[in-house]
């Protein structure tokens, strides 16, 4: 039992790479757009969305490399009640802690501490190279996932960017392909018309 042939309107998958009498020039082009759209599409955004992360990650190694622990203690009890002006606060309150430096020098800071910490309570906080007390830096999963999604992100804007370039020289293609086909059936339709009516 042999198929039936598609019918007006079956899609026919792939029909630019296929022989076809009626198929023309600027269709293969079309197709090559495709194809290569998709390909450069896809490179870019394997490279970027690897770049992207690969600088992440450098930015965070960085950045742990210029800062480290150092053991501190309150100089002052904590406040028991943490504020609550801000939806943005941990639970934590800011207390007074000093530390010090491997080369004997004393400093002092505020840090966030647990609410009604007394004096003399040990608390870890980070300091530049400086002796300056900084935020801590990202956990490991921290900034595993910053740099997933920071990859992930970029790749998908790079892919896009290359497809919607891809698009537009395709949309090119097509609106001069329409208007070969329009002068075309200028030029034919008197004849046409003139052969119909003959027949008639």
């Amino acid at each position: 039992m042999t198929g039936t042939p598609p019918t007006s309107g079956t899609r026919v998958r792939l029909w630019r790479w296929k022989r076809n009498p009626l198929k023309r020039h600027c269709d293969v082009i079309e197709a090559w757009i495709v194809l290569v759209t998709w390909f450069l599409a896809i490179a870019a955004g394997v490279f970027a969305g690897q770049a992207a992360a690969h600088s992440m990650d450098s930015a965070f190694s960085a950045r742990r490399a210029q800062v480290h622990p150092v053991s501190a203690v309150l100089t002052d009890d904590a406040v028991r009640t943490p504020p609550t002006e801000s939806g943005y606060e941990d639970g934590r309150v800011w207390a007074a802690v000093r530390w010090t430096a491997p080369d004997g020098t004393v400093h002092k800071d505020r840090a966030k501490v647990v609410p009604g910490a007394p004096a003399g309570t040990s608390v870890t906080v980070w300091a530049d190279r400086a002796n300056r007390m900084v935020s801590p830096p990202a956990t490991a999963s921290e900034a595993l996932l910053q740099t997933v999604l920071a990859g992930v992100l970029v790749a998908q804007v790079a892919g896009t960017t290359v497809w919607a370039g891809g698009r537009l020289v395709r949309a090119r293609l097509v609106r001069r392909r329409l208007a070969e086909w329009d002068a075309e059936w200028r030029r034919v339709e008197p004849e046409w018309r003139n052969l119909s009516g003959g027949r008639g």
